[in-house]
């Protein structure tokens, strides 16, 4: 097993060490720990810890000195070779190996020469357990040889032409830094037109009359030899065009023309480097440099690019105005083709440098130390990466391993050595060299058998002083082989310390993060292997903070008076600290004015030269703390007068009497700002669970500096103080320094248990959890208990974490259940929780209610009576019983619709009920069913009752027919509600005179089977009124009322026109006005006869009220309106006038709105898509109509005479659900109309029973409950498809202009 001593800290135990070490065979490097008491006895095989450079080039003025460090037990012998042979020391009197080294002085600068001892070095160390070897040290003296001498010829060249000044340095060792200078040794300025190269020359993309100069000068410094040689300077002379141009024409006659043309703009070339590609090859690690330098006429820009890929981010700098590229670290995944662009306004080119990344070796996983047990086993691993592979070679002791001495315990696996069984004849060290035509690596690591039972390598009994809060670290130093497990343990019975609050070092060393009061005593660390135990004591004493609890203050002081500064200091008691005053960081000034007592610095008569900053530095053994306060010296000033504010923020917070549910906290006042405080806020902070948010603590008086507050468990606490005056709230002060409270069980249990079923065979336990800062403790768990409230069972608990929820599965169906939740963390247990009781899940009721009697109360009411079903058959909890009723159809519409069953819930136990708004004259089918929270049991047998006879709605519709001198005929259609049996029909008729006053009323009863009457004898060209209604036994339904005219004579018939078929209107008047009304709105429609473009207007208000009448102004001619925004329950008067000179109003009517109900279920007849439908189908219809009243009249008779017929206009349809008006109008001829509702009769009132529906004021699609008198209490729901209402067919005469009109 591989021994590991003392590596960088990890948090891992010491018993988890050995089997990652075995896991894992390789890891970091591991070294004997080199104390003087180990070392006595414990051997170690040399290990080189220095050693020169591989390739060291030496000053040739100084000494040589090739070092070779190494380490071992017993300590190593050197010996050196050169250039692979064995150098004899001895024998050369220049050379000299330092005593316990193997470090050798050659001492060339008495005599000798450095170039003699150039060559290849390697230093070997060697003892009983092996020998280490150094790298091949290269040893190369530097140079600096001189320029050679040449003669250097002015330039004299053009302005804008390019220039290059070769530079071409001696070759030295190292190679030299070039730059340019002039002879006052000043760097020449660089740009973007002049620059210097890598190899040194300095280009010119383009010359300018001010680089005209005698001293361009290259220099190249040798830094081993702190050397700088210098070229012979180079003159340089640009000429511009100007002055060409003056000297040629100096020397020519006056009959002789030159001139010398300017250089002309020119697009970029390339100075370096040539051609358009070019090859790059670079080491890996190294830093690659691209150059680029153009000419051209403007200076032309560069720019880099990689092709196919993009230049690394972070690694990628610019050098030389952009004409370098340089990539740091550069690695193989940079190979590839970087282009260069050149830039200037007349053209662009590019080159393409195709870079070559090869790499020396380096290692991947370089051969580690081991140290072993005897008949353990361990590997050493040489992996290594480069470009080309290297080759990897293994050496023993030095000596290939192919030609050392055998060992059995070893085998040679590549770039692994395996090894099994080892023996202390295993020690040895071995080299790995890994090798290519770039470079080579060679490493040493040891084989190091040993058979050591554990040592501590501490002192014994150490006393570790630490201040409260602050890390506390416990050394362990130790070694063994195998490797030792360490544990640490506190007190004489204490069990072996966990991470969760410990760190545990690999090392030994014990850390306590924080370390409190209760952290002191002694610790014990134990280490072990197989071959034994050691262990060692160390103590640990928590001391108190020093502590600055009244720092100095701030001082403006006058000149010549006295200042003091206090510095209170709190402290550990078994600590003695030492106080010092600082002036500006220096010592005070040796003056009698200050003086220095226990607490404060006082300085008498204060001068100018006072002023400064005056610390306070207290200091122990372990701490010092300092504060700090400054001090401005002013003349005399007249004493300002108060400033009242709110308090400054107190200070000094200080935390005393530390227990485990209470602290002390103390602190000191701010200024009151010439306001009394008037008392003290403290708010505290939990770190732990709600870390940044203040919560009130308590409040103290204002002449209270202290409070003892109650804490609760685990809470890392934090205070602050505010102080409060008549003026206000003082800022806060800082917090106070964190107090962490210990855990302890929880004191309180989970609110809100509740125990409900959601299926019928578990129970669903919630609760409502404790918050972190209830938890008193790590490991908050809840234990859930439960058993049934009426068995013998004993309680079943469970534990679980920290939720809210738990199910219990497998229970019988609704079933109580005793609950209980009860809090615990790693601590213990809250108190005992009250117990709750639930109950399980509920399942659908078994049995229907019985005895199910129904009594008639009248036509539309009827009374339900039924026996409870008992509570075990329910099986869960009663929400009450439910009533399905539905009326009985004939066999033709059961097969037009669906049937119309409607429900009503009745709460609770109730055992009867009622059912309202049924239709007279019906026979009606219920059920009974039992709802429990899971849903409805099963429907008792059905029951079938019918209701009596009532009075009939009122004919569909009356029309005056076939008018003559003295006679008018009457058609009219059945009550669309009969409501029983028709008896007969009762016509009243009166004449109008032409003052309209009503004449005698005539009484007339008609047989039940007629639908049209002819009245004689009646008085020409004279008004009538008819008032009619029908009959059951139950007595008269409403009233229509209608008017006609007799004709005057045969000669007044009038030619055909639009009316034709219709009573002509004498008058114009209003008539037939009709009310269908709903809770808060109602439908208005009228008759209108007279002249055409008439506006009308709604007045409406309520009855008996002495308000005035409301007005409604409605737009157009229509004959009808909506009234919206009616209070429900109310009687309203209504009545319709037209606008203008000729204005008239028709008669009041009186109708009543419904009770405030719930709506019933959505009818499918207030649908949109059916509404749409239907006008669909009545436009059709329509447009057929026309077509054949066209073909129809073509040729025929006109009508005699023409009056405006009232039921010959058309039907409104049904009222849209969104805002309450009507639709569109269908013609009454051939289909039914959707009208809704009933007309208003001539006494004014509006019954329920003229509505299609029998419980329209009790609303649809919602339920609703009744008392036992019929008032509503309970649930009603409808669920019906409309079928289309009965209507009557027009006996006018067909005209297609009037059916036009009846649809516009």
């Amino acid at each position: 097993m591989q021994l590991k001593i003392m590596p960088k800290k990890k948090r891992l135990s010491a018993g988890r060490v050995p089997l990652i070490l075995f896991l894992c065979q390789m890891i970091s490097a591991l070294e004997v720990p080199l104390d003087p008491k180990l070392l006595e006895d414990l051997v170690q095989p040399p290990t080189i810890t220095q050693q020169s450079p591989k390739d060291y080039i030496i000053d040739p003025r100084e000494n040589i000195v090739i070092q070779c460090e190494a380490k071992g037990k017993p300590p190593p012998s050197f010996s050196w070779t050169r250039n692979g042979t064995h150098f004899d020391t001895d024998k050369d009197p220049l050379v000299t190996m330092k005593p316990g080294s193997g470090t050798l002085v050659i001492n060339i600068m008495s005599e000798g020469k450095a170039e003699t001892y150039e060559g290849v070095y390697q230093c070997t160390a060697r003892n009983e357990r092996g020998a280490a070897i150094s790298n091949n040290i290269v040893v190369r003296p530097s140079r600096s040889p001189l320029w050679t001498k040449e003669k250097l010829e002015p330039i004299t060249l053009q302005s804008g032409q390019s220039l290059v000044l070769p530079c071409r340095p001696p070759i030295g060792l190292p190679p030299p830094i070039i730059f340019w200078m002039d002879n006052s040794f000043q760097r020449l300025p660089q740009s973007e037109r002049v620059s210097q190269g890598l190899n040194g020359d300095l280009y010119f993309s383009n010359v300018l009359p001010e680089d005209t100069r005698e001293d361009y000068i290259c220099y190249a410094r040798f830094n081993h030899t702190q050397t700088i040689q210098q070229k012979q300077p180079i003159s340089v002379k640009v000429v511009s065009v100007d002055e060409l141009n003056d000297t040629i024409a100096a020397n020519l006659s006056d009959t002789e023309v030159y001139g010398a043309k300017s250089n002309r703009e020119r697009p970029p070339t390339f100075l370096t480097p040539e051609g358009n590609t070019s090859n790059k090859e670079e080491l890996r690690g190294n830093v690659l440099s691209l150059e680029c330098i153009a000419e051209g006429l403007p200076t032309p820009l560069i720019y880099w690019m990689k092709e196919e890929g993009t230049l690394p981010f972070n690694r990628t700098c610019y050098r030389n105005f952009q004409k370098t590229l340089q990539i740091l670290q550069v690695s193989e995944a940079d190979s590839g083709n970087y282009r260069c662009i050149a830039k200037n306004a007349l053209g662009a080119i590019h080159h393409t440098i195709s870079v070559t990344v090869k790499a020396a070796p380096y290692w991947i996983t370089a051969p580690q130390n081991l140290v072993l047990s005897p008949g353990e086993d361990g590997a050493l691993i040489c992996r290594a990466n480069g470009n080309p592979k290297p080759s990897i070679s293994w050496l023993a002791n030095g000596v290939p391993i192919e030609i050392a001495p055998d060992d059995p315990s070893r085998k040679i696996d590549g770039d692994t050595i395996i090894f099994s069984n080892v023996q202390e004849r295993s020690s040895a060290v071995y080299q790995c060299n890994a090798s290519n035509e770039y470079g080579y690596l060679l490493a040493n690591a040891f084989v190091n058998v040993l058979a050591e039972p554990p040592r501590i390598l501490t002192s014994a009994n150490t006393l570790y002083q630490v201040i409260a809060n602050r890390p506390a670290l416990l050394d362990c130093a130790f070694f063994g082989s195998p490797l030792p497990t360490i544990e640490w343990f506190k007190g004489a019975k204490g069990s072996a310390l966990r991470e969760d609050i410990y760190v545990l070092h690999d090392n030994g060393t014990l850390e306590i993060p924080v370390a409190q009061k209760d952290s002191t005593g002694t610790y014990t660390c134990v280490a072990r292997n197989k071959l034994g135990m050691a262990k060692n004591e160390a103590h640990l004493e928590i001391k108190d903070p020093t502590r600055i609890i009244k720092q100095p203050e701030f001082s403006v002081v006058q000149r010549g008076s006295t200042v003091s500064f206090e510095c209170k200091v709190k402290h550990d008691h078994t600590l003695i600290p030492t106080v010092l005053w600082l002036k500006d960081k220096g010592e005070l000034p040796s003056d009698g004015r200050f003086t220095v007592d226990k607490d404060h610095l006082v300085v008498t008569d204060v001068s100018d030269d006072d002023s400064g900053t005056y610390t306070c530095v207290a200091n122990t053994t372990l701490d010092n703390v300092s504060a700090s306060a400054g001090l401005i010296v002013v003349a005399p000033t007249p004493t300002p007068a108060p400033i009242y504010d709110v308090p400054n923020p107190p200070f000094d917070l200080e935390l005393t009497d530390q227990l485990d549910k209470s602290v002390q906290l103390s602190w000191t006042p701010g200024d009151d700002n010439n306001s009394p405080i008037t008392k003290f806020i403290i708010e505290y902070e939990d770190a732990m669970h709600e870390a940044g948010l203040w919560h009130h603590q308590t409040e103290v008086p204002g002449t209270q500096t202290t409070a003892q507050l109650k804490l609760s468990p685990f809470v890392i606490y934090s205070f602050r103080v505010m102080a409060e005056n008549s003026l206000g709230r003082s800022l806060p002060s800082e917090r106070s320094e964190q107090y962490l409270t210990k855990a302890a069980e929880p004191d309180k249990n989970p609110t809100t248990v509740e125990g409900l079923g959601s299926e019928p065979d578990n129970l669903v336990i919630t609760w409502k959890p404790l918050n972190g800062f209830e938890s008193n403790g790590p490991g908050l768990q809840y234990k859930v208990s439960w058993r049934q409230k009426d068995g013998d069972d004993e309680w079943t608990s469970v534990v679980v974490a920290n939720v809210s929820k738990y199910i219990v599965s497998g229970t019988p169906t609704f079933v109580p259940y005793l609950i209980k939740v009860q809090a615990l963390n790693d601590v213990g247990f809250a108190p005992e929780p009250a117990v709750v009781m639930g109950h399980s899940g509920e399942d659908l009721p078994m049995v229907a209610p019985g005895n199910v009697q129904v009594t008639v109360v009248n036509s539309t009411l009827a009374e339900v009576h039924w026996d409870a079903v008992p509570l075990k058959s329910i099986r869960g909890h009663l929400q009450g019983y439910r009533i399905y009723y539905w009326k009985a159809q004939s066999s033709s519409k059961r097969n037009r619709r669906h049937i119309e069953k409607k429900i009503l819930t009745f709460q609770g136990s109730k055992t009867h009920g009622m059912l309202p708004g049924l239709e007279p004259f019906s026979n009606y089918t219920l059920n009974v069913r039992v709802v429990n929270g899971k849903g409805e049991g099963p429907a008792s047998p059905d029951r079938v009752f019918g209701t009596p006879e009532g009075v009939p709605s009122a004919p569909s519709s009356l029309k005056i027919i076939n008018p003559t001198l003295d006679s008018l005929t009457l058609e009219w259609d059945p009550p669309s509600h009969p409501n029983g049996i028709l008896t007969e029909y009762i016509l009243k008729y009166q004449p109008i005179n032409s003052t309209h006053e009503l004449g005698p009323l005539v009484d007339l009863k008609i047989p039940a089977n007629k639908t049209r009457w002819t009245l004689k004898n009646l008085n020409f060209s004279t008004r009538y009124k008819f008032y009619f209604n029908a009959q059951t036994s139950a007595g008269s339904g409403s009233q229509i009322t209608e008017e006609g005219v007799t004709t005057v004579d045969e000669a007044g018939i009038l030619p055909p026109d639009v009316g034709a078929g219709k009573v002509q209107a004498v008058n114009p008047r209003i008539n037939k006005l009709t009310v269908a009304a709903a809770e808060t709105y109602a439908n208005i429609s009228w008759e209108y006869e007279g002249r055409e473009h008439v506006n009308f207007y709604v007045e409406y208000g309520v009855v008996g009220s002495k308000e005035e009448w409301r007005k409604e102004i409605i737009n157009g001619s229509r004959s009808f309106f909506g009234l919206k925004g009616l209070m429900p329950g109310t009687a309203y008067k209504v009545r319709v006038g037209a606008e203008g000179d000729s204005g008239f109003v028709s008669s009041e009517d009186m109708f009543e709105t419904g009770p405030a109900m719930a709506s019933r279920q959505v009818d499918i007849a207030t649908q949109g898509w059916f509404i749409g439908l239907m006008c669909a189908v009545a436009l059709l219809i329509l447009i057929l109509l026309i077509v054949c009243f066209i073909r129809r009249n073509k040729g025929g008779k006109y009508p005699v005479k023409e009056k405006e017929d009232a039921h010959a206009d058309p039907e409104i349809q049904p009222m849209k659900e969104d805002d309450g008006t009507f639709g569109e109008y269908s013609d009454a001829e051939d289909h039914k109309p959707l009208k809704k509702g009933s007309r208003t009769p001539s006494d004014r009132t509006v019954k329920k029973e003229d509505s299609d529906d029998s419980l329209v004021d009790y609303g649809e699609g919602v339920n609703g409950q009744f008392n036992e008198d019929g008032s509503f209490i309970g649930q009603y729901s409808g669920k019906k498809e409309k079928e289309p209402a009965e209507g009557n067919e027009s006996s006018e005469a067909p005209s297609p202009v009037n059916a036009m009109n009846s649809f516009v």
